[in-house]
């Protein structure tokens, strides 16, 4: 058994690349290796890849994949949270790496009365980060504000894709309408605008989480590899 040049090395294909400071609960990976070379390293794999890992990572699972699999192209939506605290006194040290401060209260019916508009099949290029040849049109399945707890806001975004800063944006926008500062109207007005807005203030990082990704029928997973290949383009962000 020889050591693997760099070259050699087989290459890492994720379901959504987050930005810098993003959390993943829910993050999958693929990647295609030799038969024989699965072969021999099944039986101990996951405990290794455990004990291989950072510590702020765990491989949770590892099996074959189903023909077509692609583990980004494949995947027919994305679930993310992101947490939010408006009340000093409900605020809990130990989650300050994945919870946003917020210093006003925010009023949720305000902005789920916003996030509701922006549901739907939209250009979101008014959200987003934009890049050379990338689609910015997205399906926004859920878009929703809930209190688990007094003084904890959180956020459910479900797409079939991200653009780049998307989700952030959005949060932003709806954190402007929840605080006062801005109508529960507007959001919609700067998503009709489809222009990239400077008064939409990208939320922090931290607080954002990749809960979950689907996946249709193992039948269905090389065509929908296709399908968003051609839509998208394969340099196109998530």
């Amino acid at each position: 058994m020889h050591a693997l040049a760099l070259d050699e090395l087989p290459s890492l294909t994720v379901a959504g690349r987050t930005d810098a400071g993003v959390h993943a609960r829910g993050q999958v990976v693929h990647l295609d290796v030799p038969e024989q070379t699965w072969a021999a390293a099944e039986a101990t794999a996951l405990r290794r890849l455990i004990r291989l890992a950072a510590p702020d990572i765990l491989v949770r699972s590892i099996e074959v994949a189903p023909p077509g699999f692609d583990a980004r192209f494949s995947a027919i939506w994305r679930r993310y949270t992101y947490r939010v605290c408006d009340d000093a006194a409900a605020a809990d040290p130990v989650r300050r790496r994945d919870t946003l401060s917020h210093r006003a209260g925010l009023d949720i019916d305000h902005m789920n009365h916003a996030a509701a508009a922006c549901v739907g099949e939209h250009d979101f290029a008014a959200f987003c980060r934009s890049r050379p040849g990338a689609s910015t049109v997205r399906e926004l399945l859920r878009l929703d504000w809930q209190r688990p707890a007094p003084g904890i806001a959180v956020a459910t975004v479900t797409a079939d894709a991200f653009c780049h800063n998307m989700v952030r944006a959005l949060v932003g926008a709806l954190l402007a309408v929840g605080d006062g500062r801005r109508s529960a109207q507007w959001p919609a007005e700067v998503l009709a605008g489809r222009v990239r807005n400077p008064g939409v203030i990208v939320a922090p990082p931290h607080p954002l989480c990749l809960e979950q990704v689907g996946y249709p029928q193992d039948a269905e997973l090389a065509a929908r590899a296709q399908i968003t290949r051609r839509i998208r383009g394969a340099g196109a962000p998530e």
